[in-house]
């Protein structure tokens, strides 16, 4: 069986047709929703650590990387993004590492220049693999710089300082020439990753990954997707500022119909994808697995970023969808609680490559989750457990815990109540924060690595936590 592995960065969970709308309105997705008509939808599922490249780590070979044990990454050429911010370990096998042993052909399409920086290695195993130059503060240029002008159309007077004006003008310079849709950096990922799949028919078995950096900020997109969502001609807003009320009501609003636009144009994109797959034979002997490493948060609750602390669903909730070749679970959901190391289990399993606890298999954390989907039982487990750096966020069917991991700074939800995020009752539910935490550290191996212990020491604790400390 062929497998094809889709990941869209920051695309949220709620943006997607299939699974709802943002608090702002519906953001139109047709062809992933067409393709929910024909999969397995995974409806509790979660990172197992964050952001981007601890995420692929996971991703990329079913190991758990938290709590961040031999994670403490000051690499040359890259910032510290966070804690478990670097390359795949070497001790490690990647899927495609043991699925080219396997007589796979590998395939890795991608433009998450995070991936590609220097000390990284996430290409290890591909038989080949492209790297799209421009997003982001990739340096594919540096030069020539953009007007004043420039800059100003994209950078609202409101928010611009001199670190956020050398963004904008890097952005631009990388954006040069782009004068088509297909020019811009999603469509390109989607458009070689079917190209890939027509060049490589000729191999008995395929394994391609596709990585598309959209729609992460910044969220330029051609003019007509913005007018889908908001038709005004008041002043662009491509940036996520990372903070509580910094931008105005109106530039909300740009900002939230900059990135629907852009998860439509990603939808449109998937569906050339969709479409070759189907127009060359693959759909039926092809296992498609769609997902994103993490969401976004858009004014939710008045913060526009991604952060581990308040942690909140618009940026831990993930989508999954799995088409199957022989339509197994085809319109079916599943609230099983699953995360991103399973979806690795799921493409060995799928590939016949034997699992932990089976003779000769393979060291892996991940675990298979298809039959216990499509069979209503029985649970991986109750509760998952997310790390980001010095924070840890613990999920079950009712309860929410995020915490620094000594155990200070607790926010605690209930997930059947209305509005689950409004309030915090840590203080009124000692015993139930105890618990929780109890399962954090345990999930830690009983411990966490010296230096994410410092960081939380040193970290400050947010607005609104209890003054309760958490004790496993």
């Amino acid at each position: 069986m062929n497998v094809v592995l889709v990941v869209f960065d920051s695309l949220r969970k709620d943006c997607i047709g299939a699974y709802g709308k943002p608090f702002w309105g519906e953001v139109r997705t047709p062809n992933l929703d067409a393709l929910a008509k024909e999969s397995l939808v995974m409806t509790r599922a979660y990172p197992e650590t964050l952001p981007t490249l601890p995420t692929r780590r996971a991703l990329y070979t079913g190991r758990r990387v938290y709590p961040f044990h031999n994670a403490d990454f000051r690499l040359k050429g890259d910032f510290v993004g966070a804690a478990g911010w670097g390359p795949i370990p070497e001790d490690q096998s990647t899927l495609s590492e043991i699925l080219r042993e396997k007589g796979y052909r590998t395939g890795l399409i991608a433009d998450v220049y995070h991936m590609f920086k220097p000390s990284k290695n996430y290409w290890r195993g591909f038989d080949q693999w492209t790297f799209l130059r421009g997003q982001e503060r990739d340096p594919q240029r540096s030069g020539p710089r953009p007007s004043k002008e420039e800059i100003a159309h994209w950078l609202p007077k409101e928010i611009w300082n001199d670190r956020r004006e050398a963004a904008i003008a890097h952005y631009l310079m990388n954006m040069r020439g782009r004068d088509h849709e297909e020019d811009y950096f999603g469509p390109r990922v989607l458009i070689e990753a079917a190209r890939w799949l027509q060049e490589n028919r000729d191999a008995g078995k395929l394994f391609l990954v596709v990585e598309s950096f959209d729609p992460h900020e910044p969220w330029f997109v051609p003019e007509y997707y913005r007018r889908m969502y908001d038709d005004s001609d008041g002043p662009e807003q491509v940036l996520s500022v990372y903070a509580p009320g910094q931008l105005t009501p109106e530039l909300v609003r740009r900002t939230q119909a900059n990135y629907s636009g852009l998860v439509t144009m990603c939808d449109r994109w998937f569906g050339h994808l969709y479409e070759t797959m189907r127009s060359i034979g693959l759909l039926e002997n092809t296992l498609l697995i769609v997902t994103t490493d993490h969401g976004h948060s858009i004014g939710d609750r008045g913060y526009t970023g991604k952060r581990g602390y308040p942690s909140d669903p618009s940026v831990y909730d993930v989508p999954i969808f799995v088409r199957h070749p022989e339509g197994l679970g085809a319109g079916k959901r599943s609230d099983l609680f699953i995360r991103h190391t399973d979806i690795s289990a799921a493409i060995l399993e799928a590939a016949g490559v034997k699992l932990p606890g089976e003779e000769g298999g393979v060291p892996f954390d991940g675990k298979p989750f298809l039959k216990a989907a499509l069979d209503g039982g029985p649970e991986l487990r109750t509760h998952v457990t997310v790390g980001w750096s010095s924070t840890v966020t613990v999920i079950d069917k009712r309860w929410w815990l995020n915490c620094k991991v000594d155990g200070k700074g607790v926010f605690l939800h209930d997930l059947t109540s209305e509005r689950p995020f409004e309030k915090n009752l840590g203080d009124e539910n000692p015993d139930v924060v105890n618990e929780l935490f109890r399962k954090a550290v345990e999930d830690a191996g009983g411990e966490f690595p010296e230096f994410v212990k410092e960081m939380a020491a040193k970290g400050t604790d947010a607005p609104g936590c209890s003054d309760l400390a958490a004790r496993a």
